[in-house]
């Protein structure tokens, strides 16, 4: 299915990923440390990676920081704690998904199949166009008044969905069902972190380009 890079210190839980994902067809790569992780990521080439927080050489969402400077690969992060500020932050360095311990490896497989459809979701439809935003969906690039934009993986996703409705109010379930997957149809926090970074990304503090419908849900001015 997928060469997926799991970074943990915990050599019990990294035997264990490492026979569960294998046994669903993944190719699987561990790393015990931040810094192996991140040389692990540059060498191998993963499709998706999951990253502990509480690693012993360094903070989690420093590595996932770290790794958003020259990698846009899908971060699902693993953490002990489900504190909103923890998850925000996590999805504030670059995380794209956020999975609290303990877990089961059905709910963990499931994230990552729903990592790799969102990024192979949009290979037949190669360009979209709203406004002065321009979307290239199959390499994965934006360009905003004819300047680059960097995206995260999950930025693109999220801007993607809206561009596909531009001009229509998508509810805040409709785009954590599209863009998260299941199970994450009450997980505003994650829409609030996003949009704000878009925003700043675009130049659209103000939200007059992606537009805030209080309380429904976002919209994408189609004008």
């Amino acid at each position: 299915m997928a060469r997926v890079l799991v970074v943990d210190d915990d050599r019990a839980l990294l035997r264990a990923l490492r026979v569960g994902l294998a046994a669903r067809g993944h190719d699987v790569v561990t790393a015990g440390t931040g810094e192996e992780g991140l040389s692990r990521a540059a060498l191998e080439g993963p499709e998706v990676v999951v990253l502990d927080l509480g690693l012993p050489d360094a903070d989690g969402i420093d590595v996932c920081r770290r790794l958003r400077r020259w990698s846009e690969v899908p971060v699902i992060v693993l953490s002990a704690t489900g504190l909103e500020d923890r998850k925000v932050a996590a999805l504030d360095s670059g995380a794209d998904d956020y999975v609290t311990k303990p877990f089961g490896m059905k709910e963990l497989e499931a994230r990552i199949r729903a990592a790799l459809r969102r990024r192979r979701a949009d290979a037949g439809v190669p360009e979209v166009e709203v406004g002065l935003l321009h979307l290239d969906l199959v390499h994965h690039e934006a360009r905003y008044e004819g300047h680059p934009v960097s995206l995260t993986a999950r930025e693109f996703d999220l801007l993607a969905y809206l561009a596909r409705h531009a001009g229509r109010i998508c509810t805040h379930q409709m785009i954590l069902g599209h863009v998260w997957g299941d199970g994450y149809g009450e997980e505003t926090a994650y829409l609030r972190v996003f949009v704000y970074r878009l925003r700043r990304k675009l130049g659209d503090r103000e939200g007059r380009f992606l537009r805030s419908v209080p309380g429904i849900g976002y919209s994408l001015s189609a004008g």
